[in-house]
């Protein structure tokens, strides 16, 4: 092992936190994939763009991809194809903008997908103690703060470059 500065030991990447955490997202999310595609025939990026629009029905194209953590162009693809599959509708908002809706099929396919979500949710949480989850989301909680902290500190460091 390489010593850190301070005398502690630096670990390998397989127990670093951040990466313990990713790993088990994307195995998270590609079992999802998985179940989503073969049941509603929706990608994971079409599941989390339907349930972020049935949640705020005042989304626009630009909130969405903010509340989405992805790329505008990229949630622009997916909204489209699920417009054109029926099953979101574009309507006049403020100004210039257009409010993204769930038609009734689009409802339809919410339901059945916030149904899944929900049964794996429990599923998960099923492998832990009340105690456990408990600290599991405090945890996550605090994760999360910091590591949009982090974030917010990166970008003013890369923004002062």
């Amino acid at each position: 092992m390489v010593k850190r500065e301070g005398g502690g030991d630096l670990v390998p990447i397989s127990e670093l936190l951040s990466y313990r955490l990713s790993r088990t997202s994307s195995a998270l999310s590609r079992s999802a994939a998985l179940r989503y595609r073969r049941e509603f025939d929706v990608s994971l990026g079409e599941w989390r763009s339907i349930a972020l629009i049935a949640a705020d029905p005042t989304l626009t194209l630009n909130r969405l991809a903010r509340r989405a953590g992805l790329d505008k162009a990229q949630v622009s693809r997916v909204v489209r194809g699920l417009v054109e599959r029926g099953l979101v509708s574009r309507t006049a908002g403020p100004g210039r903008s257009r409010q993204l809706a769930l038609t009734e099929a689009g409802l339809t396919v919410y339901r059945g997908l916030i149904t899944a979500a929900n049964e794996r949710d429990a599923a998960f949480a099923e492998v832990l103690s009340d105690e456990e989850a408990r600290a599991l989301g405090r945890a996550l909680d605090k994760l999360t703060d910091l590591a949009l902290s982090l974030e917010r500190r990166e970008r003013d460091q890369l923004d002062d470059a």
